[in-house]
């Protein structure tokens, strides 16, 4: 029996936002919160209701305390994350983007983290594999040759192990250029659900074209996602190919929203929903973490996303949200609100 719907397993860092806007020798001051690909899956899944687990490790310092607590926080379960009394907890600082070319500096203080130190030798394997899903992304791979070593297990075919989730989370300042794109697809190839974003998929492999050219690169896993940023995504479930725009949304900041689309699909997909709804709820979700400044946002009510993703086309693509709308309580929603 699985112990819980999702294991997302890899690195989380406390995360520093700027008070203003400006470079980062400018900006006075900064507000803490927490941010990592995987992390931020878990924590979106778990507010939408899943049992979630958070694999990780983190430095026996005050930042690893706040990460844990501030995860465990949404529901998720971070009874697997191990501190290590010799390495940090990873951090960052970030400028606030601009909104017409989403330029921002950032700053990472991971190398030599906790997580970096994530190896097969001391990861609980059986309990990573017991949830129905293990959501993995391509940072992990790049924080070192042991975590790279522990994705190469994760993703290795063999009876009885989860659906594999892998974003390819491609993060050129990780990684040697040469040694990418080989990494990436070898981890996608064994894979069973992969998101990968058209940009990435140029950068890392040098596959242009579009969806199709993609699926073409990339036949092995079942489900495949490319994601078109703002002109919506498509999916492939086998040889079948579908596609959903994105929703029109007035963006505050960017960061999050790759995460937040995969928690919403990967909930759509545990819930068995159809394939333009399992992108719509992708969609959603993304809406919601674009419309606040840091990395996590709360979702909409299951309801709510629910009678959003129903909507015929026309109504879809009318559908414009803003800053606060996940919060929005409709006489509808009452009415139909279960326990």
């Amino acid at each position: 029996m699985t112990a819980f719907d999702v294991v997302a397993l890899g690195e989380s860092m406390v995360t520093f936002l700027p008070s203003g806007p400006g470079r980062l020798a400018d900006v006075p001051s900064f507000e803490r919160g927490i941010g990592g690909a995987e992390s931020n899956v878990a924590c979106v899944l778990a507010a939408a209701g899943h049992s979630v687990q958070w694999v990780s490790r983190v430095g026996a310092d005050g930042f690893g305390d706040h990460l844990v607590e501030a995860i465990a926080s949404y529901g998720v379960d971070t009874s697997a994350v191990r501190r290590d009394p010799a390495r940090p907890t990873g951090i960052y600082f970030r400028t606030a983007g601009d909104r017409a070319t989403d330029a921002h500096e950032v700053a990472y203080y991971r190398a030599g983290s906790a997580a970096s130190a994530m190896t097969v030798d001391n990861t609980d394997l059986d309990a990573v594999r017991s949830a129905r899903v293990l959501h993995l992304s391509g940072i992990t791979a790049a924080l070192s040759d042991d975590c790279l070593a522990l994705l190469r297990e994760l993703t290795s075919q063999r009876p009885g192990r989860p659906l594999v989730s892998f974003d390819i989370n491609h993060r050129v300042n990780l990684w040697d250029r040469q040694q990418s794109g080989p990494v990436l697809l070898e981890l996608a190839r064994g894979s069973d659900l992969v998101f990968v974003g058209e940009d990435e998929a140029e950068t890392a492999w040098g596959v242009t074209g579009g969806p199709a050219a993609i699926r073409a690169a990339l036949p092995e896993p079942r489900t495949l996602v490319v994601k078109q940023g703002v002109r919506g995504a498509t999916l492939f479930d086998g040889d079948r190919a579908t596609f959903a725009p994105s929703v029109h949304v007035d963006v505050v900041a960017a960061v999050g929203a790759g995460d937040a689309f995969a928690a919403g699909f990967l909930s759509a997909t545990l819930r068995g929903l159809p394939a333009r709804d399992r992108l719509r709820h992708g969609h959603l979700m993304a809406a919601a973490a674009l419309t606040v400044p840091g990395d996590l946002a709360a979702p909409p009510s299951r309801d709510h996303a629910d009678r959003l993703a129903a909507l015929d086309d026309e109504a879809w693509g009318t559908l414009r949200l803003g800053p606060g709308w996940t919060e929005a309580v409709t006489r509808a929603d009452e009415e139909v609100r279960t326990p």
